[in-house]
């Protein structure tokens, strides 16, 4: 594992709803009145917000635009209330206060939005969805080659370098080894598989 993206949920300043609480106790008593842009269907966007209804019960509507670019033009025009998106794609707009971070769906908080909670901190606990990069390998590389490889990158992780590049480009390092990795992989095919035949989601 070389590193984490989290995704942020987030809203149009003019929106009623402050934080992620206030987005579901809206959302919960106004059924399909929030519109939540994705950058498409079946997206990673998309699947964010099917699993966040999936978990509260609420009802949204979901408005895909033809890649993120047009979703974050669509939330800045307050043609939606919200979307989700990697830090990097936010932040200049939180910064500017034309966009509200409500919380960040990972593990931890994001050292460039500190004061932003997570979302099992705002009290939806299981919402974790991250974007992530890895060094993958053919099937049956030696043992000891992968050990070597894992073991020479996560060195190069741990620079202060190397933590400081990656957060420019929104990512934090990990270094995690082969088996967190797989066992990484298999969670997010039980999960997301789980999302999509719920949800009903088909390719167009």
């Amino acid at each position: 594992m070389v590193g984490t993206a989290p995704m942020v949920v987030i809203a149009s300043p003019a929106f009623p709803a402050k934080t992620l609480g206030q987005l579901i106790e809206y959302a919960r008593a106004r059924p399909g009145a929030v519109k939540f842009g994705s950058s498409g269907i079946g997206t990673p966007v998309h699947l964010a917000g099917e699993l966040m209804m999936q978990l509260t019960g609420i009802k949204m509507v979901h408005v895909p635009y033809k890649g993120i670019a047009p979703a974050m033009t669509a939330i800045l025009a307050g043609e939606i209330e919200i979307t989700y998106v990697a830090v990097l794609t936010g932040l200049q707009h939180f910064k500017a206060g034309k966009l509200s971070p409500l919380a960040v769906a990972g593990r931890s908080r994001y050292p460039a939005l500190p004061d932003v909670p997570t979302a099992a901190e705002a009290g939806l606990a299981g919402y974790e969805i991250d974007f992530w990069y890895a060094l993958l390998g053919p099937a049956g590389m030696p043992a000891p080659l992968v050990a070597r490889i894992q073991r020479d990158a996560a060195a190069i992780l741990t620079t202060p370098e190397m933590k400081e590049s990656l957060l420019a480009q929104g990512c934090v390092a990990a270094g995690g080894g082969p088996e967190e990795l797989s066992t990484r992989i298999r969670s997010d095919y039980e999960l997301w598989g789980k999302v999509i035949r719920t949800a009903g989601v088909k390719l167009e």
